[in-house]
């Protein structure tokens, strides 16, 4: 396990590149919701129109989904489409495997593991994530039991730890470790304290910081920063 930690002015954009990198090679990518994956998407598109890129071998997937209709404003596979697929329109297009989330959690959860299962699972090239104020990412909230869950790769989640609260579906903890890479995007000082508690030099897996569980078991994580975002770590941060 390496935790690599890059403080950036643009981190979307680096962000942007490695996604660039897993498509190339058809690769497996987990995305997820948020204002900065937003705009990583966004630049993505730009990347990918200017080479003319082959994306018909790619694949993307959801770390998780909001129990709401996909035409909602809180869906982030709605944002997903908004952002990154539409805009793509005319270009050789991915494959996208979207969580129904407006099943609700456990039939939702239920139809998103038979879909990785009938994949293989897929061993993630990349996975996107970002980190909640409170340490979650994804739809894992500190102290809920789905941080036990070690037989499954999708979890309902019925009650949210922070703010849209509506129930959710998410990858667990196993499937979002079982990545080749993964990618932890935070922009803005609202962020700081979480990424100090997860990712600083005196930090450890902390039940009551979820992103700090992944550390322990993931073969490799990228954290990019914004200098807001790593304002509370100390010199260095933890490599």
């Amino acid at each position: 396990m390496s935790v690599s930690i890059e403080v950036l002015d643009d981190p979307s954009r680096t962000c942007s590149a490695l996604m660039v990198g897993a498509a190339m090679s058809g690769g497996d990518v987990v995305l997820t919701g948020g204002t900065s994956p937003k705009v990583a998407y966004q630049e993505f598109v730009t990347a990918v129109k200017k080479v003319g890129m082959d994306l018909s071998r790619t694949t993307f997937w959801l770390s998780d989904e909001r129990c709401v209709e996909v035409d909602d404003d809180r869906c982030n596979y709605r944002m997903i489409k908004e952002s990154l697929l539409d805009p793509l329109a005319g270009s050789t297009q991915p494959t996208m495997h979207r969580i129904k989330g407006e099943l609700g959690p456990e039939a939702g959860a239920d139809d998103y593991e038979r879909t990785l299962r009938d994949a293989g699972p897929p061993a993630f090239d990349m996975v996107l994530l970002g980190i909640g104020p409170d340490g979650h990412c994804a739809s894992l909230f500190p102290g809920q039991e789905t941080l036990q869950e070690r037989s499954r790769l999708v979890v309902g989640v019925p009650q949210a730890g922070l703010e849209p609260f509506v129930p959710r579906v998410s990858l667990t903890i196993p499937a979002l470790t079982a990545g080749r890479q993964i990618v932890f995007l935070a922009t803005g000082e609202s962020k700081a304290d979480a990424v100090a508690e997860a990712f600083g030099p005196n930090a450890g897996p902390d039940p009551a910081v979820p992103s700090s569980l992944l550390a322990a078991e993931a073969k490799q994580i990228t954290v990019l920063l914004d200098a807001a975002a790593a304002s509370r770590l100390n010199a260095g941060g933890r490599v």
